[in-house]
């Protein structure tokens, strides 16, 4: 076996900052009288909007497969060890797999051999509480509800109108991912996640980003945040 001994588990973490507003659907499908027709995802405890680890993880990864050019080899699901001969860099496209990992049909034989266990956890993202508290503090909601409706071409007038509820631009999350480090490996796998956050940086998270919706600033540690400074896509 390549992977033997676990040597560490590195942290990344510190805030994401919304530059435009987040929204992130609860999937809740009620209709509530004064409510949001998309109301956010929140923590059932505390009530307030967050960032769930699995859609930041989901982003990242097809983010980086799109970077590699691995979104058509799988037909537009996640990247499977039995399609990884046919990436244009195998090392690239294996470096994914053992970042963000197998599904369990493919976690077995040659593929579990090489890949070896899962390196990332995220972890879900609660809204920083010294923001919370200025925010309160201020009278402010911690979001907003954004009106939108469709055109018609022909007649130019709106129609279909609707409205979506977003969580508010300068609002600040807590941001923690742990990545396992394993003796068998022999690439800069953190290498390979900062890229990942660049590229969400210059894209969106969440719904309506093509509409300006989702744009995000990592604010990490001191440790980390130079070296996700260097961490170009190209």
């Amino acid at each position: 076996m390549p992977f033997s001994k676990l040597i560490k588990i590195e942290q990344l973490s510190g805030t994401i900052e919304l530059v435009t507003g987040l929204h992130i659907g609860s999937g809740n499908t009620e209709m509530h009288i004064g409510g949001s027709d998309s109301p956010v995802i929140r923590n059932p405890i505390t009530n307030e909007p967050y960032i769930p680890g699995s859609s930041l993880k989901g982003k990242i990864r097809s983010l980086l497969e799109w970077h590699a050019g691995l979104a058509a080899i799988n037909d537009g699901k996640p990247m499977s060890y039995d399609r990884l001969d046919q990436a244009h860099d195998r090392t690239q496209a294996l470096n994914i797999l053992k970042l963000f990992g197998l599904s369990g049909s493919n976690n077995q034989g040659d593929a579990a051999e090489e890949v070896g266990p899962t390196r990332l956890a995220f972890r879900d993202c609660p809204l920083d509480p010294e923001w919370v508290k200025k925010i309160r503090d201020k009278n402010r909601s911690l979001t907003e509800t954004k009106m939108e409706n469709t055109i018609d071409r022909v007649r130019g007038t709106a129609k279909d109108p609707r409205n979506i509820e977003r969580v508010v631009a300068g609002a600040l999350f807590r941001f923690e991912v742990a990545i396992k480090v394993l003796d068998g490996d022999r690439e800069n796998l953190i290498q390979t996640l900062l890229i990942g956050i660049n590229l969400l940086q210059m894209d969106s998270l969440g719904g309506s980003g093509s509409r300006g919706y989702g744009r995000v600033r990592f604010n990490l540690t001191e440790k980390w945040q130079q070296q996700l400074k260097d961490a170009k896509p190209w």
